[in-house]
């Protein structure tokens, strides 16, 4: 087993506390195939990776994700700090809250399910398929190599379907109690830290909105176009009688406000999706929202229609009154790249290809992926020092912001900078002087080869 450059070192010693050293030892190799390895993601593609196609006692690498005795919940807690450690001089916490899917198949994978798959369906047909869904806490964090910021994954639960609950006779969790049990979590980590939480319409729910202020978390969501609105209850009197009201007058819809002329409508430029500045018109106000069986939540609402009329109207929210319009449009649109993440981590760490049956590595295998997608744009962070970012391009391809894919490939010319080169300095020929353009061009082919 070699030993990776401090960069990468540094991130990764932090999560040695959750292993005994046998068991961490083969943690690193499965850390290491799975950053090298394309394709598939199993624990064997890592292990022919790392050069172990012939190792004899391979069940021990599996036993990694399915018995050993490691805590996900613990490694997500090291992970965050890690993070906020990055953010800190970036301001409040902005976390993105969301759900995917992994298609899955097989007898022996218990918590499957019939979802939605978001990815095939359009408005008018709804495609469903069979397999896993998780829950994923991310970070925003901005990095000097590209525009926006990039969700950073460092919670992801898995969601066992109803159905299978009941085959286990368990209580069904809904999409709401784990995005508040995740949310207490953070919490009790994260005491005094300032959070905005995002989310998309699904999270725009009564339960989760009083969950967020009882956790002074700040929550940014979408609206339903039929909520229903209120206004604030007019100041009692003096010694009036009865118990006092909750809401005032019913406010006009949205549906209505549309139809409505002379209502004080704001243009505005904001960055939108793809880092593409866009125009936008929109209308706020402070009310009462109302769903039935919570008491109203106060919130600053916000319509957001599109001037040239290509795009549909979009109610958002905050539950914090006193964010403006542009703040809350902002945010909700960086919501986009935890979309981003997700595409990245299929894309380029292979979620969905493993194929571990056992219920323990099913339950780590892709929390782990997902972390190794903020790992590994840690590691580069700290590998880079101010420098440049150097980005893939083609003759058909150009880009002004580095992607995954130029991070991913920046730390695996280190790995196999530092495996198959790291003689050099130890026979006095560092890769810095005589021998750069040498080693520096095979280092160029092994990346491509990787």
């Amino acid at each position: 087993m070699y030993t990776p450059s401090p960069a990468i070192l540094t991130y990764l010693l932090p999560f040695s506390i959750l292993f005994s050293r046998p068991v961490w030892q083969n943690a690193l190799v499965l850390v290491f195939g799975a950053i090298l390895a394309k394709g598939k993601r199993t624990v064997t593609s890592c292990l022919r990776v790392m050069g172990l196609k012939d190792e004899k006692n391979f069940p021990r690498f599996h036993w990694v994700l399915s018995h050993a005795k490691w805590s996900s919940l613990i490694a997500s807690k090291i992970l965050l700090g890690l993070l906020i450690k990055l953010v800190g001089a970036q301001g409040p916490l902005v976390m993105i809250i969301d759900e995917t899917l992994e298609r899955r198949k097989g007898k022996k994978i218990k918590a499957k399910g019939y979802y939605r798959d978001a990815v095939r369906s359009s408005e008018k047909n709804i495609v469903k398929c069979l397999g896993l869904k998780w829950m994923t806490l991310t970070l925003l964090v901005k990095f000097p190599w590209s525009k926006r910021r990039w969700a950073l994954p460092f919670m992801t639960v898995l969601e066992p379907s109803e159905k299978s609950n009941k085959k286990a006779k368990k209580k069904h969790k809904t999409s709401i109690d784990w995005s508040i049990q995740m949310i207490k979590q953070v919490r009790r980590w994260q005491q005094a830290a300032f959070i905005t939480i995002l989310g998309d319409g699904g999270f725009a729910a009564a339960a989760f909105c009083w969950e967020c202020i009882k956790r002074k978390m700040i929550l940014v969501s979408r609206l339903r176009i039929d909520a229903r609105l209120y206004d604030f209850p007019p100041e009692r009197l003096p010694g009036a009688k009865g118990r006092p009201p909750k809401k005032g007058n019913k406010l006009m819809s949205f549906k209505d406000m549309l139809k409505v002329e002379g209502l004080p409508w704001k243009e505005v430029e904001v960055n939108g999706y793809g880092e593409k500045i866009c125009k936008v018109r929109y209308i706020t106000n402070t009310a009462l929202w109302h769903v039935e069986g919570y008491e109203p939540i106060p919130i600053r609402w916000v319509l957001v229609v599109d001037p040239n009329g290509k795009k549909d109207p979009i109610p958002l929210f905050s539950t914090d009154v006193n964010m403006s319009g542009e703040q809350i449009i902002e945010l909700f649109v960086e919501r986009w790249s935890i979309e981003v993440t997700f595409e990245e981590v299929r894309a380029h760490l292979g979620v969905e290809t493993q194929r571990q049956w056992s219920d323990g590595a099913i339950a780590r295998t892709t929390p782990a992926l997902m972390g190794l997608f903020s790992l590994i744009c840690l590691m580069a962070n700290a590998l880079l020092e101010g420098k440049e970012l150097e980005k893939g391009k083609a003759a058909w391809y150009q880009k002004d912001s580095g992607t995954f894919s130029d991070v991913l490939t920046l730390i695996r010319k280190e790995l196999w900078r530092w495996r198959y080169f790291n003689w050099f300095d130890k026979n006095g020929m560092n890769p810095e002087n005589q021998n750069e353009e040498k080693v520096g061009w095979f280092i160029d082919l092994l990346g491509a080869a990787a």
